[in-house]
């Protein structure tokens, strides 16, 4: 989403919507809906901690990360630090980058993940596909099953890589495929039993750490740079336990700007020309766009972005060239 998301200021700490929240207090917002805010944990990076807690003011638990390491460890020392408060605990992983409309089936598919993820199971919530997208990963759906309280649950077959055009209409022809939007339900216990047998050394790594948090720094670096999806999800599924709740409600993780022009539409900033085109500034300047097909124009005060829809994707393109020519006041 660059130039309106840069590296100290990435697309969750912005409204980007237009909703007068940014992404990370509207997944504040909708949490807050399902259970009280004491019990709501954040995990993130070095450069952004003071944004979040000036965001979130009520926040109450804020763990730093010093470097990325992909999803698994943040997600497993959040899980090993609650455990250790509460072992009965389940919780819930949810991207705070994430556009979701639909509070009443947002709240019933995380109640029935409960159910499943209390029954031993690893739950996760499919998103209902609009189009035969190749921007996600899917999860094939199995047998339905027989658990109290969540009546939509299914058994996971697999999850699969984001598909070629092709693949993609035959997933969702078949009616067995669900978008994979990354969010993952448990008990802390089972999935630190799970992690201990998949990734050993991550498993101690991040117990050990949440034990005594002046480790952090010594053992972060050491921990496998490893997403929750590859490390947990997908050996779990072959085994037998994952599930997942179809998620009805709308959702979009505004990927690139042709999402963000489906979901934003025209506003003041903004000046449609020809079919499909979205321009938009973060100030007061009008943009003309004359001429010219899906056009998108994004201006900010230091920088100009010029691409069209179809091209929206390779935007990531644009700070790996700023970084490599010295320019990381643009990154």
């Amino acid at each position: 989403m660059w130039p309106l998301s840069r590296r100290a200021h990435p697309k969750f700490l912005i409204d980007i919507d237009g909703s007068g929240r940014t992404l990370v207090q509207q997944t504040w917002d909708r949490l807050c809906h399902l259970i009280p805010p004491e019990r709501i944990w954040v995990v993130t990076g070095a450069a952004h901690a003071e944004a979040i807690a000036e965001q979130l003011p009520d926040l109450q638990h804020l763990l730093v990360e010093p470097s990325p390491r992909d999803s698994m460890p943040a997600v497993g020392w959040a899980a090993a630090a609650i455990h250790a408060l509460d072992p009965e605990a389940i919780i819930g992983s949810f991207a705070a980058d994430h556009v979701i409309a639909g509070a009443a089936a947002f709240a019933d598919a995380v109640h029935q993940a409960v159910a499943l993820a209390d029954s031993g199971l690893v739950a996760t919530i499919g998103i209902t596909p609009t189009e035969p997208s190749t921007a996600f990963g899917y999860i094939e759906s199995g047998e339905m099953l027989s658990v109290p309280g969540s009546p939509d649950g299914r058994a996971i077959t697999t999850f699969v890589e984001k598909p070629d055009a092709a693949t993609a209409r035959h997933y969702i022809d078949s009616g067995q495929f669900s978008w994979n939007a990354g969010m993952f339900v448990t008990r802390t216990e089972v999935l630190l039993s799970h992690l201990a047998r998949l990734q050993p050394a991550l498993h101690d790594g991040v117990v050990t750490i949440a034990a005594d948090p002046s480790t952090l720094d010594a053992l972060w670096p050491t921990l496998t740079r490893i997403a929750i999806d590859h490390a947990i999800a997908e050996p779990i599924a072959l085994e037998g336990g994952m599930a997942v709740v179809p998620g009805t409600f709308s959702w979009d993780d505004i990927g690139d700007f042709a999402a963000l022009a489906t979901l934003r539409g025209s506003d003041e900033s903004t000046i449609w020309i020809d079919a499909d085109g979205f321009a938009a500034a973060t100030d007061d300047t009008t943009i003309a766009v004359v001429g010219l097909h899906d056009v998108v124009v994004i201006r900010t005060p230091d920088a100009v972005l010029v691409t069209t829809r179809e091209h929206a994707q390779r935007v990531k393109e644009v700070p790996a060239a700023l970084q490599a020519a010295d320019r990381t006041d643009l990154v």
